[in-house]
């Protein structure tokens, strides 16, 4: 739906697209390689998962906040984007502890250590093609504010207020 917002609104309400792209292509796409390339083991993936859970609990707050409806509405899209990237992170997390488990009743170490890495790094996978999913479903949105527009279903959940212009 089309909305004619100000500039000064249009501007704010790319905010929160650009917070979220700039956290995905950080802490997922180069916090995360980083890390297993460094080999610190796997716990060292909590690193980036604590700070893009940071920064989408940011994003959830903000979300909550009152400000102007069409930023609001913005903030609440880019909500919905970390809430894909969260089923993303826990489809990773149950293969990651299914990879642990069967590593666990391997009879030979080495074995357990072969299906550990390859698991593991197959059980990623999903979190990654999520966050490439999202990072364009984000900066579609960044276009939709660009141009004052919102999504048909958000404004359905989320009606405007009565001063709130419309194209």
């Amino acid at each position: 739906m089309n909305f004619n917002p100000s500039p000064e609104a249009r501007r704010l309400a790319r905010s929160p697209h650009n917070i979220f792209i700039i956290g995905l292509f950080a802490f997922d796409l180069f916090m995360t390689p980083a890390v297993l390339g460094l080999k610190l083991g796997m716990i060292s993936l909590l690193i980036p998962l604590f700070f893009s859970g940071s920064l989408m609990a940011y994003i959830n707050w903000r979300s909550k906040q009152d400000t102007v409806w069409f930023v609001q509405m913005h903030w609440r899209l880019a909500w919905t984007r970390c809430r894909i990237l969260i089923i993303g992170y826990a489809i990773s997390a149950a293969l990651i502890l299914f990879a642990w488990l069967l590593s666990q009743i391997a009879s030979d170490p080495h074995m357990a250590s072969i299906v550990w890495t390859a698991l593991t790094r197959i059980a990623l996978m999903p979190t990654l093609i999520i966050v490439l999913v999202t990072s364009v479903m984000a900066f579609s949105a960044d276009s939709m504010a660009d141009k004052g527009e919102l999504p048909d279903k958000l404004v359905a959940k989320f009606p405007p207020p009565e001063n709130t212009t419309q194209d």
